[in-house]
């Protein structure tokens, strides 16, 4: 199959897309409330003749069938939530969105912080590509916009929702996704096997007991409490965990009283967790809580720590057969621009549940999977930077600053997507 000439002759005129990117990026919406970038999916995926689209999956999810004769069916997935993040790009299209989160009643500026906005353009775009070539390739496509990946519950809600069984989604040989971070752009990554870390998320509440900020003896501070537990859990990293191994233990968010003279009755911490073995994600869990009681009850606490979860995501372990058929084909399609042994994510997903609950043909569940990178950081930013994406020159996902340059940044996306796919639809 000659790759290059189908992508020559049927990739569409990227400016379209374009135009879709700057629309979605300046219109984002947090996770469950996805209704613009849903309506653009959808929008598009019913222009394409053929297209059998289906709506409302585990909320705002939705998907497009292309079927093309006999052959693999394989899945391509976008997600499409947006974060509670104020934009600082300075960009003409930078989003000025405020809305109130359905999770927690709170309005919050909404930004597409973490490059949602081009997945989904980079999917169109691609869909339209393998829809105008279908006399090339043989096979089912389905094109798939997954809502909230944020907050690890997307994935779950469209499975739970009957994606593979109510809403007739046909049953995926292979699973294939991709992600825009921040290297140069024009560049792309894969890796076989570990290639994204498991998350967990979850919220303590530490109980003390308030009273006036000039008696303290008289209370049970949660604030000291809290700040002790915060020094405290730093040290699972540094004094437990094995040093070829690898975990993040991150308080993110502490949250007690409402004025200074006055010691609150309690005290919220909201902690993540990354591990990349399933193992040492037992473990730090279990440490966590170990240390969290053990502070409490040092501290005289009136009741005992509440733990609530607030989101997991699953470890991701690209199929090694897979993911060198497309490394492969990456190469031989992008040059030197490829690295075939990148990096893992610096982040987690909850992408490979779409796999992983795949029903088999043949009984059981899970399907093979692959995800990769490329990159989205403007060449001449990026070699500034000395391609150092911790040194604060370059944006990283998920900050107020993050925005892919747009070219070459979606044209590697589109063509990923179109030469992963051929490779096993060809």
């Amino acid at each position: 199959m000659d790759i290059p000439h189908i992508l020559s002759q049927y990739k569409p005129n990227l400016a379209r897309y374009e135009s879709i990117y700057k629309q979605l990026h300046a219109g984002p919406g947090l996770s469950l409330q996805e209704h613009h970038a849903a309506s653009v999916a959808e929008f598009h995926l019913k222009s394409l003749s053929g297209v059998d689209v289906r709506t409302h999956i585990g909320g705002t999810g939705l998907i497009g069938i292309l079927a093309n004769g006999p052959r693999k069916t394989i899945l391509l997935r976008a997600d499409t939530d947006a974060l509670p993040v104020k934009e600082l790009t300075g960009l003409p299209y930078a989003s000025q969105i405020k809305e109130v989160d359905i999770a927690d009643g709170i309005e919050k500026p909404v930004m597409h912080a973490c490059g949602h906005d081009m997945h989904i353009a980079c999917l169109l775009a691609a869909a339209t590509t393998l829809h105008s070539a279908q006399k090339e390739w043989k096979g089912t496509l389905i094109i798939l916009f997954q809502p909230n990946e944020e907050r690890a519950g997307g994935a779950k809600a469209m499975i739970a929702d009957g994606l593979y069984t109510r809403h007739g989604c046909p049953i995926p040989d292979i699973v294939l996704g991709q992600h825009v971070m921040p290297y140069q752009s024009g560049t792309i990554g894969t890796k076989p096997g570990p290639f994204a870390s498991a998350a967990n998320s979850f919220k303590v509440t530490i109980y003390g007991r308030g009273g006036h900020a000039s008696q303290p003896h008289r209370t049970i501070d949660p604030v000291l409490i809290a700040a002790s537990i915060i020094i405290r859990l730093q040290g699972i990293v540094s004094r437990e965990i094995d040093p070829k191994d690898s975990a993040v233990v991150t308080v993110g968010s502490i949250q007690a009283g409402m004025a200074e003279n006055i010691i609150a009755d309690f005290a919220v911490l909201k902690v993540n967790v990354r591990t990349i073995k399933p193992e040492t994600r037992t473990k730090v869990l279990s440490a966590i809580q170990r240390i969290i009681k053990a502070e409490c009850e040092a501290s005289a606490s009136p009741q005992a720590p509440l733990f609530e979860d607030i989101s997991s995501f699953p470890f991701m372990n690209n199929d090694d057969i897979v993911t060198k058929t497309i490394s492969s084909a990456f190469t031989k399609h992008f040059g030197e621009k490829h690295d075939s042994n990148s990096d893992p994510l610096g982040g987690s997903e909850d992408f490979p549940i779409l796999a992983t609950e795949v029903p088999k043909k043949d009984g059981g569940k899970d399907v093979p999977y692959c995800y990769w990178w490329f990159g989205g950081t403007d060449r001449e930013k990026y070699r500034d930077g000395e391609g150092n994406v911790d040194d604060n020159k370059i944006p990283i996902n998920h900050s107020a600053y993050f925005a892919p340059v747009i070219q070459p940044t979606m044209s590697t996306g589109v063509d990923a997507l179109v030469v992963a796919t051929l490779s096993f639809l060809g």
